[in-house]
């Protein structure tokens, strides 16, 4: 009797020093893909969706190329949202990609040093001056570098740009690390992050003309490789809804009730 007695304390000592989450159901796992430009939002609702649902989202980060070819070598993951919506269009033939709801929009501009003390101008053009110096993404790896691609492209310049330009980087956040520690002048980045409150403090933004520079939708795909469609649409329509979009607005973006098409 004794023996059975002191036997369920030590078993009771034991258990109360385990962790309350050991005793818990373990959470279900879900995992993100989302470009540089929209981790900010992103985080903060995928933390509120959690809080929501008792799941765990993960969100792996980087540019937009990148992100996709991870997704489809792994086979593994619930959701992708690239920086443009050609990126969905390029990929959707391979079959990976399923639903979409689109969660805002970016637009393209020039990023320049505080107070603008080169005085560039609302004009891509602005690149090639001979007393900047101007870097631009690496149109092969994320959603900063096609899009200015693109816009470059449309004006016949974007082979002297890229020769001018003191080097390429991979996705905006390197972009705006590198305006920040002063290694250019100027930079063709998108307009958002240069209203998130550290980078504002040292850098302005110079609108382009949106005819050139237009909103282009942020597209939140469903993987076909999710393990949970029913969570991962649950959490696509609240990523669209009112309570998520304060969120984009808040982060510089417009929001998906923005009368422009793709």
């Amino acid at each position: 009797m004794i023996a059975q007695a002191l036997s369920r304390i030590v078993l009771l000592a034991c258990a109360s020093l385990l962790p309350a989450s050991a005793f818990a159901a373990a959470k279900t796992e879900l995992l993100l893909y989302c470009g540089i430009t929209m981790v900010r939002p992103m985080t903060e609702i995928a933390q509120a969706f959690e809080q929501r649902e008792n799941v765990k989202i993960t969100i792996a980060q980087g540019g937009s190329e990148d992100l996709y070819q991870s997704a489809r070598k792994s086979g593994v993951g619930d959701w992708y949202l690239p920086g443009e919506p050609s990126y969905r269009d390029r990929h959707l033939p391979e079959g990976l990609l399923g639903d979409y709801v689109t969660v805002g929009y970016n637009q393209m501009a020039l990023m320049v040093q505080k107070g603008n003390p080169k005085k560039v101008k609302g004009d891509p053009r602005e690149l090639l001056r001979k007393d900047v110096v101007a870097i631009i993404g690496n149109a092969d790896s994320g959603s900063v570098g096609q899009e200015t691609k693109q816009i470059l492209d449309s004006l016949g310049i974007y082979a002297q740009v890229l020769r001018a330009a003191a080097f390429l980087v991979p996705d905006s956040r390197s972009m705006v690390n590198a305006m920040k520690r002063e290694e250019a002048d100027v930079a063709m980045n998108w307009r958002a992050v240069g209203y998130f409150p550290d980078n504002a403090a040292k850098l302005d933004v110079v609108d382009l003309d949106a005819k050139l520079a237009q909103p282009q939708a942020l597209l939140l795909n469903m993987l076909k490789s999710t393990r949970n469609p029913d969570l991962a649409k649950r959490f696509m329509a609240y990523a669209a809804g009112d309570e998520a979009q304060a969120v984009f607005r808040k982060h510089g973006f417009l929001d998906n009730k923005t009368p422009v098409g793709r």
